[in-house]
């Protein structure tokens, strides 16, 4: 064999291998803790940012706070990825690690079922829970209602929490097997990194409200172009999971395609819309929209089988991703 193609190969097995064991960090182990998370870093660094430019009033503003933020993560990982080269076990480790800090399938799945055995317990409890997930109030939501708004969060969580990252990091993968260039895995860690500041930055700033209004236009953007592709991915493994659930899939088919645009965000609805069919419930946010058919009352056993659904999407995504990586080396 020639000494390229085992180059070829050693890279291909790292693609693989390295996605694999970041997915057992996290089912696992879940997430870093706080003080060493890379999230919460760059939620640091967009403060830091937020604070000198949210003085210009025009969406100047948002495009400075992104490329600094951009610079200041890059410089961070690429610190941490000369170091770590130092030794090739110590490098795959904290590959794996912070590639699995991009992306977060256990506390997705996990915070929908604490919820669910909070309502077990009390629905004040499962007030105070659901709080947390949604930015609507909750002090006087119903059961049905916590059950929508724990759903809702759930299945919009699908695609930036798990798919938008993986596809990225795909994509790229598929890119550094086909093109040979300098710091291959330094850019193949970076990318799905890079999608996660993206997401931070929408979630911190990227509210219309008179504050954010030309600070957050750019990270919005960003946001909703990043997950785009990936949404519509993620909410057709919905279907494909209500079918192998022996839920109803073509309802979840059609209720995508007559609902999925109805929120304000040009992507969310996608997996919201496609569960709500699969279940026939229907998702409701007061005044902002309604997803779904009323064909059976909603309740909190519902979360549960949402979960399921999620969790076998989740599950039928990365499959499709481990295979398309090995056509794409053993093919090229």
């Amino acid at each position: 064999m020639k000494t390229s193609n085992i180059v070829s190969l050693n890279l291909f097995l790292f693609i693989i291998l390295a996605f694999v064991f970041s997915l057992a960090i996290d089912v696992v182990a879940g997430e870093l803790p706080t003080r060493i998370h890379p999230v919460v870093l760059m939620g640091s660094f967009i403060s830091f940012f937020k604070k000198i430019f949210i003085n210009i009033r025009n969406k100047m503003s948002g495009l400075l706070l992104v490329v600094c933020c951009i610079a200041s993560v890059s410089v961070i990982l690429y610190l941490i990825y000369i170091i770590s080269s130092l030794n090739v076990v110590l490098f795959f480790i904290i590959f794996s690690v912070l590639l699995s800090s991009s992306y977060s399938i256990n506390m997705l799945l996990k915070t929908a079922m604490d919820v669910k055995k909070d309502l077990d317990e009390s629905i004040d409890k499962a007030r105070k829970s659901v709080s947390y997930l949604v930015s609507r109030s909750t002090d006087e939501l119903t059961e049905g209602f916590i059950v929508s708004a724990v759903i809702e969060s759930l299945t919009e969580n699908i695609t930036d929490s798990y798919v938008a990252p993986i596809f990225y990091y795909a994509i790229f993968g598929i890119i550094i097997i086909i093109f040979d260039f300098n710091n291959q895995l330094f850019y193949l860690l970076l990318i799905p990194m890079l999608y996660r500041l993206f997401n931070t930055l929408d979630a911190m700033v990227g509210y219309e409200s008179e504050e954010l209004i030309h600070i957050g236009f750019f990270p919005a953007k960003i946001d909703d172009v990043l997950n785009y592709i990936p949404s519509r991915i993620a909410g057709i493994y919905v279907v494909i999971s209500a079918y192998l659930l022996k839920l109803n899939g073509k309802n979840s088919f059609e209720i995508m395609r007559r609902d999925a645009r109805k929120c304000p965000s040009p992507n969310s609805g996608y997996t919201m819309a496609t569960t709500a069919g699969a279940l026939d419930i229907q998702l409701i946010k007061k005044d902002t929209y309604i997803l779904g058919n009323p064909n059976k009352s909603i309740d909190k056993d519902d979360i549960t089988k949402a979960v399921n659904l999620s969790k076998l999407s989740i599950i039928l995504f990365t499959l499709t991703i481990l295979v398309l990586l090995t056509v794409v080396y053993v093919v090229l």
